[in-house]
């Protein structure tokens, strides 16, 4: 008898609705290349998931996509966007790169942790913000900038900072 625990497939781990917009993604590409949709699909399932994949996640990707699980988890750990842990609320991503830095990003940066008594990978108390370092996300025109969700926040100064928080409270 073996003692190895099978994976659940896609069908278990993912839900009907997920499956539908994962197939979305896959819509986009080659019959023969579904496994190109794997950034989509892991953002779909993180979305559903409250902003994080776990590794039953992963590899209902995985199964969906015929592809092995070491390449979903490769993707999920290389780009910055998906989080392996769970995340506050509101995921502040904040451009430490060298124009945002020449631009004053670690003013920006100091301001953010005092302010919220966290440092860049943590989540406040209250689990309502995680602070980020990210690299370039292509705004250095208007630098120092963050991502919060879909929304850019450009030429930042503690006061638009406080201003962008309080209206996230």
């Amino acid at each position: 008898m073996s003692t190895r625990m099978s994976k659940p497939n896609a069908s278990a781990i993912l839900s009907d609705e997920t499956r539908a917009e994962i197939d979305r993604w896959i819509a986009k590409y080659p019959p023969d290349q579904k496994q190109s949709a794997v950034m989509g699909a892991l953002t779909v399932v993180q979305e559903a998931n409250g902003g994080w994949l776990t590794t039953e996640l992963m590899d209902g990707v995985a199964d969906y996509l015929d592809m092995p699980p070491i390449a979903v988890y490769e993707v999920a750990t290389f780009y910055s966007m998906y989080e392996l842990k769970p995340v506050g609320q509101h995921k502040l991503c904040v451009c430490t790169n060298v124009s945002c830095m020449l631009r004053g990003s670690e003013d920006i940066v100091a301001h953010m942790e005092k302010k919220l008594g966290i440092k860049f990978g943590e989540t406040t108390p209250d689990k309502k913000f995680t602070l980020k370092e990210v690299e370039c996300l292509g705004a250095c025109g208007n630098a120092p900038m963050m991502q919060i969700g879909q929304t850019y926040h450009e030429n930042l100064t503690p006061d638009t900072i406080d201003n962008i928080l309080a209206k996230l409270d």
